[in-house]
């Protein structure tokens, strides 16, 4: 039930308030119009007059909730290291989901066919850019979505793990998984820096035929105006076929040897070198 002090605040705010709160409290089950309206002292009618329904009230409790995550993620200069920004972002995404689980939650595994909150598809476009001035540096050695896709996937895997460990107190077991499962992505998508004083994999050095192929092609979305529609996607398919051809190769290459980096450590059993 709505206090004194609460019900001096505007319908639509108390409303947000209540929900988020409830989300906090019990997760996205506890977010039902009956408790909702309960909260903020409103009737049913009300809820659905600002916001269309209970999912219309939902996406706007993300949007809120994400929104100083997103504007961090945003503000991240275009003329940095984008390689630095990928570790960063990442960082940020765990920490996000470790500081709001049940916000986290809600985002990225509430189920909804065919749709995703808008707040992370705005994220994504900001992992995309990112990965897109990775490649156009020289140090992709694989495609910008399929890197971008990788990135993603593994790190909401890491955060709902250390989220589920959070909760139940065991999140120092884990101490190190973050950080080994990050390096381990970006070093199967990041070729070596020029100046680089390691030993590169076969197919992983600056002056691969990917690298070069990845960076082309990434360069090439900003228009090239001496290219007619129809060839600029024959060169686009001629090096899509360049870097699977050179990631074949790698690949085959590591598995002839008996595996890549057989000094790696497991993830959440220590550091790893950053590519």
């Amino acid at each position: 039930m709505a206090t004194g002090e609460t019900m001096t605040t505007q319908p639509r705010e108390r409303i947000l308030r209540s929900a988020t709160a409830l989300l906090a409290e019990g997760g996205r089950d506890a977010v039902s119009t009956r408790a909702v309206s309960a909260a903020a002292g409103v009737q049913a009618q009300t809820i659905y007059r600002h916001f269309g329904d209970m999912q219309g009230l939902l996406d706007e409790v993300a949007r809120r909730g994400y929104a100083s995550y997103l504007a961090a993620k945003q503000a991240q200069e275009e003329d940095g290291d984008p390689v630095a920004q990928l570790r960063n972002g990442w960082d940020m995404h765990v920490a996000f989901g470790l500081a709001d689980p049940a916000l986290y939650r809600l985002l990225y595994t509430e189920p909804r066919p065919g749709r995703q909150f808008a707040v992370t598809g705005d994220a994504q476009q900001v992992l995309l850019g990112i990965v897109e001035r990775v490649a156009r540096a020289g140090r992709l050695r694989t495609g910008v979505e399929p890197a971008a896709t990788m990135i993603h996937s593994a790190g909401m895997g890491v955060t709902l793990t250390l989220i589920a460990a959070q909760a139940d107190g065991r999140l120092s077991h884990y101490e190190g998984l973050s950080e080994n499962v990050r390096e381990a992505v970006l070093d199967s998508v990041l070729a070596p820096a020029a100046d680089d004083d390691v030993v590169a994999r076969p197919g992983t050095g600056s002056h691969s035929a990917a690298v070069h192929a990845v960076a082309l092609k990434s360069l090439m979305r900003d228009g090239v105006r001496s290219l007619t529609s129809g060839e600029r996607t024959l060169l686009g398919e001629w090096l899509d076929r360049i870097t699977a051809e050179d990631r074949a190769e790698t690949d085959a290459s590591t598995a002839a040897s008996g595996g890549s980096d057989a000094g790696t450590p497991e993830p959440g059993t220590g550091s790893t070198r950053r590519p």
